[in-house]
């Protein structure tokens, strides 16, 4: 039997039905059965999905040219913190740093990299990928701060202990979309319950914040209909923001607006997803499966300014992407490529990052900033094709 599913239905036995968020939150961040914990490739084409760090490293090549513009922007401080959220086996950071190493050596030697990860599985494999970076203190690794569960942890205090006033870039990359969430019907509010070793779905009543959240940043459900509320998400964002005293934050990730719900996209976004496959049912291999949801970006960003985070509209990865790039025509991508197959087979990888038919219009990305003195919206140049 598998066993988080058998943990799961002592948890509900003695308990009674659990919400979806708590279920969500055993699966994927068990200590011992969920999903992230597990020593299994998860990543790449033996795994079950791609993150754009799987695709080339020009994805952290980009980044590190963006953060290095950050940092001249807040004046070129002698030390920055990046803070980088859920980085699964450090593979950004690792391109990131070896590009800012070799391109920027000013910014590199400014710049001090944290690692964020709950997973003992996914650290040790940073461990592995960072090695170098580690030995000589350029980066750190740190476990996600955690309560007894996921919804009751501190969010932020990792970051907010590891600030030591210096200024900070926080970035996540596919972060948001696998925190819990809570999920309403015109029933009410999703809990799981198990029945004759089955798990079902059954409804309780909305609490107060649920209703809220829906007044406020998304839409209310119509018959049939499950809308997912993201309240963790919330939490960590505002704990986050409150920790940033003058930096930025970026946040990519695959999501919607409340606008796109009102014309009757993305209502209802949860999903499982496994070798590549992708179902709407969340019970059948508890911690074998990721479940994602569309991350509420109209929420998200009210979260942020809530605690003092000046937003740029939100972009697209192409538009984010292609402006940090048009300067060099992507030079960053092409630099060692001496053959033209070599050249051809680089386009391809970064067409799937930047087109629609890939990951360039499904993603998005948030950018703010807080505490800095200069206009940084007409400095930074991932925002140039939004003001064009």
């Amino acid at each position: 039997m598998n066993p988080l599913r058998h943990k799961i239905e002592e948890e509900i036995r003695q308990l009674g039905p659990i919400p979806f968020s708590r279920y969500m939150e055993l699966c994927l961040y068990d200590a011992e059965f969920g999903y992230y914990s597990r020593d299994v490739e998860r990543f790449g084409k033996n795994g079950d999905f791609y993150t754009a760090s799987d695709i080339y490293a020009v994805f952290g090549r980009l980044l590190a040219r963006q953060f290095e513009e950050m940092w001249r922007v807040l004046g070129c401080p002698e030390k920055i913190e990046l803070i980088e959220l859920g980085p699964g086996r450090g593979l950004f950071a690792q391109d990131c740093l070896n590009w800012a190493e070799n391109k920027f050596p000013h910014f590199f030697q400014a710049l001090h990299y944290v690692l964020v990860e709950k997973s003992a599985t996914l650290r040790s494999r940073i461990e592995s990928s960072l090695r170098r970076h580690i030995a000589t203190g350029k980066a750190c690794l740190t476990e996600a701060a955690t309560g007894k569960s996921e919804a009751e942890a501190p969010p932020g205090a990792a970051v907010s202990a590891l600030n030591t006033g210096h200024p900070i870039i926080i970035f996540a990359n596919e972060f948001f979309d696998a925190l819990p969430v809570e999920i309403l019907s015109a029933q009410g509010s999703l809990r799981v319950d198990v029945r004759e070793r089955r798990f079902v779905e059954v409804w309780g009543e909305s609490r107060t914040e649920e209703i809220k959240f829906l007044d406020q940043y998304s839409v209310h459900p119509r018959p049939g209909e499950h809308i997912e509320v993201p309240l963790l998400a919330q939490r960590y964002m505002c704990s986050l923001v409150s920790c940033i005293k003058r930096g930025f934050a970026v946040i990519i990730d695959y999501g919607y607006t409340r606008e796109e719900q009102l014309a009757g996209r993305h209502r209802g976004t949860l999903k499982a997803i496994r070798q590549h496959s992708i179902s709407t049912t969340p019970y059948e291999a508890p911690g074998e499966q990721d479940i994602t949801a569309d991350v509420n970006f109209t929420a998200l960003t009210a979260a942020a300014e809530k605690h003092g985070l000046q937003t740029h509209n939100l972009l697209t990865q192409s538009q984010f992407l292609l402006g940090i790039g048009e300067a060099n025509q992507f030079g960053d991508a092409f630099e060692e490529c001496k053959l033209p197959q070599e050249r051809a087979k680089r386009a391809l990888q970064l067409k799937h990052l930047i087109t629609p038919a890939g990951m360039g219009e499904s993603f998005h990305v948030l950018v703010g900033g807080k505490g800095v003195e200069t206009d940084w919206k007409k400095s930074l140049s991932g925002l140039n094709f939004a003001r064009k």
